[in-house]
């Protein structure tokens, strides 16, 4: 084996994990991951993660933090002595035609070829992305130091 070879590293490396004995776990182990499992099952939904909570509390949650944020944009329009925030109107005049356009299309079976266009829209999408990363790669970082055997 050449000493900078890595398939062979890591062949020698996988040979060597495999011949290791097994190991158990401690007895205690298994009695405690049942006992935290069980613990957070029985916790109520306000202490789990935002994903758990019901629809309802998750809905009621995100209207009190649009509030709130609307609320200390318009506090801190006061403050500062601005008496109009006409970007602020604009966009939510802007969410709302965002609003009745989804309500509108909600009830509207659309044709084949537009769930073609959007497939082909995420793929072009998806191509972008992946060439601004590889022209992104070539042109700012470093090339990889190749090391040598000589």
């Amino acid at each position: 084996m050449t000493p900078h070879d890595p398939d062979e590293a890591l062949a020698l490396l996988a040979q060597t994990l495999r011949e290791l004995p097994l190991r158990r776990a401690p007895a205690t182990l298994e009695p405690r991951v049942i006992g935290e499992l069980q613990r957070r099952a029985a916790l109520p939904w306000w202490r789990r993660s935002f994903a758990h909570w019901p629809l309802a509390a998750r809905c009621v949650f995100v209207v009190i933090c649009a509030g709130l944020v609307l609320g200390a944009l318009g506090g801190t329009a006061a403050v500062a002595n601005v008496h109009s925030l006409s970007w602020l109107r604009e966009a939510g005049g802007l969410l709302m035609s965002l609003g009745y356009v989804a309500a509108l299309l909600e009830h509207v079976t659309l044709p084949s070829w537009v769930y073609g266009a959007i497939a082909v829209g995420a793929v072009l999408y998806a191509v972008l992305f992946g060439l601004g990363a590889a022209v992104y790669r070539t042109l700012y970082l470093p090339p990889p130091v190749v090391e040598s055997n000589i």
